[in-house]
């Protein structure tokens, strides 16, 4: 019943801009902090940006600017605006939603930054 989908991915280029978006059903959405995690092959999985119940966020150095998390709780949805992008910014997107015990994930989506 609970499910995390990610959408908004794809190709852009250096510079560019996108916006993805995680809906979420099956949870008290505005009980949950809600975070953006991204992979990149290789790589460690990091904390990209997150935002809490009151609205509070914080985001990784490298995103710090650049990105902005933003919630709609009576959408359950919440977005990652991502402007100004690198190819540093490749890699799968996921979305992340914790509340006390609970801590569910979305499937992924790809973002390809590249000329």
């Amino acid at each position: 019943q609970v499910q995390l989908v990610e959408s908004g991915g794809g190709l852009v280029q250096p510079g560019g801009s996108l916006r993805l978006s995680c809906a979420a059903s099956g949870i008290i959405f505005s009980m949950y902090a809600m975070k953006w995690y991204r992979q990149a092959p290789g790589k460690q999985r990091e904390l990209v940006a997150g935002i809490g119940q009151s609205g509070s966020t914080n985001y990784a150095d490298s995103v710090k600017g650049r990105f902005t998390i933003s919630r709609d709780n009576a959408k359950n949805l919440v977005y990652l605006q991502m402007n100004s992008l690198k190819p540093e910014d490749t890699a799968v997107y996921y979305c992340n939603g914790r509340y006390r015990a609970n801590d569910y994930w979305g499937q992924g989506t790809q973002v390809t930054v590249s000329s």
